[in-house]
């Protein structure tokens, strides 16, 4: 690399290079700053184990492992480095909402595809929650202006990282592909509209989380504001925070959000966003960068499917519950529209039809919309309808489905897609063999596919991935025409996972 030779390991047949710094440690003096490239070493450095991730809570989507502010890291999953070869990159942004996860997940391990697709294969780990979007612009100096995003320039300095050095991994940095679900669709999604990030990247996949509103000043400014109380300290000596232990830091962002109700993320800070990414409009620097965007049909049994009480759900309790999501006086309408489609559903299946359609799948048409409303014919749309049958079928499509096939891990996501089957198998092959497509023609078609066009708001084609695979025109019609009453959610803490 620029900065020095890392050692990896060779593992079935696939060079592996874990844990290199792409970015300089953020602790101290470079907490809320914008990062600063990775120094150079001499000698060979191990790239053996998965490095630092952010502060975090313990458990959930958080690793094994230490965490710190040493955490701009980058792993590599390659055929051959060195060798002169130009392959597809695909670089994997986390999911996690903005607040939690790391690249190290088994999940998003890259063995399988590389030696699928004969791809290069990167996951990071980046600033996240305080640490990465604490707004800090309207208490001190210049030196601060973009406090509020600096964990979203951490993806930006991980495509320049890629930009300078894949090429030695065997990769082409003229050919690179930025992806995530969840959170890290999220991520994507911001790349498309932030300034840095044009020119860095050349296709993207937005998968459940499509993001098309960020934080105001004003949103951000109470945030920051509730953390320095929590932490007693005076808004003009607000430096300070950098030099509060990171544990306590971190213990005091996840009480304020708690009370808040939403989190730290990206900000309209007047220099990345001067707008929303897709509100009103999607963003015209990226317009001819394409787009493969699309979710699972029930991402909120993921979520809300934690609660068993979902599960003996009557129409009474349909109801109630339906009124924390849309307003009372149109919960009628919804459940008979939704019924329509889906006559054999249970009130539980109504549920979280309803309630994904509302927080996930609602974004994702308003983002494909935005993007056919260019006219660049490059934006593609997919839904996930296969039913996983794992703890009986009650999850449905759930968040986080796609991960095993999309990454072909199946065989590391036995509680999510049930035994191995031909099922699972023909899901495998049909979503990996697309995003191994997209990566290397940007254009997800391929010949276990039915032909899938680009998205229009005419015809509106939407790959279903099942089994087998449909390419429907507008198939969710009477729920989308539903739900385009309302105004796009932004997502909050209970979002992602």
């Amino acid at each position: 690399t620029a900065q020095g030779r890392y050692r990896g390991r060779l593992v079935d047949g696939v060079h592996v290079f874990k844990g290199m710094r792409y970015g300089a440690s953020t602790a101290g003096a470079g907490r809320f700053m914008p990062p600063r490239p990775a120094e150079s070493f001499a000698g060979v450095r191990d790239a053996f184990d998965y490095g630092d991730q952010t502060p975090q809570a313990r458990g959930g989507l958080a690793a094994p492992g230490p965490m710190s502010e040493d955490c701009l890291r980058i792993n590599i999953w390659t055929p051959a480095p060195g060798d002169g070869r130009k392959r597809p990159v695909l670089l994997w942004f986390h999911g996690g909402g903005f607040e939690a996860g790391s690249g190290s997940s088994p999940l998003y391990d890259g063995t399988n595809m590389v030696k699928r697709g004969d791809v290069v294969l990167c996951t990071i780990n980046h600033r996240l929650n305080v640490f990465g979007f604490c707004d800090l612009s309207g208490y001190l100096g210049d030196e601060f202006a973009q406090s509020g995003n600096v964990g979203y320039l951490d993806l930006v300095a991980s495509m320049r990282w890629v930009r300078e050095n894949i090429a030695a991994f065997g990769g082409d940095p003229d050919n690179v592909m930025i992806y995530g679900q969840s959170g890290g669709g999220r991520k994507v999604s911001v790349c498309y509209a932030g300034k840095e990030a044009a020119g860095l990247f050349h296709k993207g996949v937005v998968q459940s989380g499509s993001h098309l509103l960020i934080q105001t000043k004003e949103q951000s400014r109470a945030l920051t504001e509730a953390l320095l109380k929590k932490l007693s300290i005076d808004p003009k000596d607000a430096r300070r925070l950098q030099q509060v232990p990171q544990d306590d830091l971190s213990a005091a962002q996840r009480q304020v959000i708690g009370a808040a109700g939403y989190r730290f993320e990206p900000v309209l800070d007047e220099i990345s966003f001067t707008a929303h990414p897709f509100i009103p409009n999607a963003p015209a620097r990226t317009a001819k960068v394409p787009m493969l965007v699309g979710t699972t049909q029930t991402e909120l049994s993921n979520q809300l499917g934690r609660d068993p009480a979902v599960y003996a759900l009557d129409e009474a309790g349909l109801r109630t519950r339906l009124k924390t999501f849309i307003p009372d006086t149109d919960v009628d309408e919804a459940i008979r529209v939704f019924k329509a489609s889906t006559p054999s559903g249970s009130p539980t299946e109504i549920f979280f039809k309803i309630t994904s359609w509302r927080s996930y799948i609602r974004n994702a048409t308003i983002m494909a919309e935005r993007r056919a409303e260019q006219g660049q014919n490059n934006t593609w749309m997919y839904q996930l309808t296969w039913r996983s049958p794992a703890e009986g079928g009650r999850r449905y499509s759930q968040h986080t489905l796609d991960l095993p096939f999309m990454f072909d891990n199946v065989a590391r996501a036995i509680p999510l897609t049930g035994p191995q089957s031909e099922a699972t198998k023909v899901m495998a092959d049909n979503m990996s063999q697309a995003w191994l497509a997209f990566a290397r023609t940007s254009n997800p078609n391929h010949a276990g596919l039915p032909k899938w066009p680009t998205y229009d708001a005419v015809k509106r084609p939407v790959m279903l991935f099942d089994v087998p695979a449909k390419l429907v025109s507008d198939p969710f019609r009477a729920e989308r025409e539903f739900m385009a009453r309302y105004t796009p959610v932004r997502a909050t803490t209970r979002d992602d996972s």
